[in-house]
């Protein structure tokens, strides 16, 4: 039949508005897949293009000359300067314009073009590596709820060192200078360096911890250097709090008769009573000492200006004894039945250092005999334990020994 064939034609036909519409929307995805291929290879060649330009001012700047260190003697009215190289002698240079004339002054390291020999840096002032370890980075985790039976130590301390860098303005409404230094004596182990530890845990200040024999050196003037870049790190980080441990090996009694190694430690000790009692003002600097020889302690150290405060720590009595077992025995798992009072009046004439050992041992005690409670009979042999090693020990010769 005629009719069904043209039907069955028609069917088979495409309609040439439907293909057009349908080739339209696959060309148009084709060119957002390009835009977005193009947007990527585009991002990609511009970080080629950064990274390639990073490469090329490194390799500029590996090319460029070396440049020498120098320190500025003299700066002249014409503009140029005299420096003293490191290669030895000194020369008259100019100064690059880009540089302050006002911020360079003698004394100051700057670098050297190696051709034309003219300022063209500066440069940070020298730091010995050890002085930079002396600065304590992390504060100690001793507070002063952790020291027992120095309430008047403490108080003093706290108003020495940690008032005039907290509240400076209370001793200008008063019209007094704070105290410039605190000195803290007594017997080995009484707790002078564990306050010490707890000032630099409560102040927010640069703790800088110095042991005195740090401060004798081989060479002639190394020591005094030392003492000289301490306080010059001090006063760029203050406020600071500067502790000078075991004074003594520094600060000793000048005599008249000495050898050699005597005389360097005696130019370290007026390097460092210059810096104490200098011209120049110290600023938010506090300056903490401990010694257990104040008798050999030069009396230069010891008068008013140098060390304003001397601060005495004794040995503890019943009740700074009881103080100082309650703060060991907060985490240690002891009896009920423990009374603290025997093992106070046991340990008399005690120390905080023996005390602490007393724990330690006592605890081990227990830990010998597969025990998780800590008793009497433990702190018992602890005692005795402790008593019997300090008189096998030589005991230590001066005032305190």
């Amino acid at each position: 039949m005629p009719g069904t064939a043209d039907a069955k034609d028609s069917g088979n036909l495409e309609d040439p508005a439907l293909s057009t519409q349908s080739y339209t929307r696959h060309l148009e995805r084709r060119l957002r897949a390009l835009e977005t291929e193009r947007q990527i290879l585009q991002a990609e060649r511009s970080r080629l293009e950064k990274e390639t330009q990073t490469l090329r001012t490194e390799l500029e700047k590996l090319r460029q000359s070396p440049l020498i260190t120098a320190t500025i003697i003299e700066m002249l009215d014409d503009g140029r300067a005299i420096v003293k190289s490191s290669t030895g002698p000194n020369f008259v240079v100019h100064v690059a314009s880009s540089i302050p004339r006002e911020r360079l002054q003698p004394g100051m390291r700057v670098a050297l073009n190696q051709r034309s020999f003219a300022v063209t840096q500066e440069l940070p002032p020298s730091r010995d590596p050890m002085i930079r370890a002396m600065e304590i980075e992390e504060a100690p985790d001793v507070s002063y709820a952790d020291i027992g039976g120095l309430r008047e130590q403490l108080q003093e301390i706290r108003e020495t060192v940690e008032l005039p860098l907290l509240k400076p303005e209370v001793f200008e409404t008063v019209g007094i200078e704070p105290p410039r230094g605190v000195l803290l004596t007594g017997p080995p182990g009484t707790g002078k360096t564990l306050s010490a530890r707890a000032v630099a845990h409560e102040t927010n200040a640069t703790f800088i911890r110095v042991i005195g024999s740090e401060l004798v050196q081989k060479f002639i003037g190394e020591g005094a250097r030392l003492v000289r870049e301490i306080f010059m790190l001090a006063k760029e980080k203050a406020p600071t709090i500067i502790f000078i441990d075991e004074l003594d090996a520094v600060g000793a009694q000048r005599l008249d008769i000495a050898t050699s190694g005597d005389r360097e430690v005696q130019r370290t000790l007026m390097q460092l009573l210059s810096e104490l009692d200098g011209f120049e003002s110290r600023g938010q600097v506090a300056v903490l000492g401990a010694t257990n020889r104040p008798d050999i302690l030069d009396p230069a150290l010891l008068r008013p200006g140098r060390f304003d405060r001397i601060i005495e720590f004794p040995l503890p009595d019943d009740e700074s004894r009881r103080e100082i077992f309650r703060i060991h025995l907060r985490g240690m798992n002891v009896k009920e039945s423990l009374d603290l009072d025997d093992v106070v009046v046991a340990t008399k004439g005690r120390t905080g250092a023996d005390i602490k050992a007393i724990c330690t041992e006592a605890g081990m005690f227990a830990i010998r005999d597969g025990r998780d409670e800590v008793t009497q009979e433990d702190f018992r042999l602890a005692i005795r334990k402790v008593a019997e090693r300090q008189k096998s020990e030589s005991a230590p010769a001066g005032i305190y020994g």
